[in-house]
């Protein structure tokens, strides 16, 4: 009758690229910059959110 750990965390992971696909499409980047992180977050979602996180557009 607990919750599942691996299910909650999940999900916490998932809100966490879809808002990153959001910060990406609301900046101030190019089309094609754009389009290669949202490419980047949903094919490779940890490494894509730390890399994003470490060198994305910060506008």
């Amino acid at each position: 009758m607990g919750i599942e750990v691996g299910g909650l965390l999940g999900l916490i992971w998932l809100i966490i690229v879809i808002w990153a696909v959001v910060k990406v499409a609301k900046s101030s980047a190019g089309g094609l910059a754009k389009l290669l992180w949202i490419l980047v977050l949903l094919f490779f979602p940890f490494i894509g959110l730390i890399a994003w996180l470490l060198l994305g557009p910060k506008g």
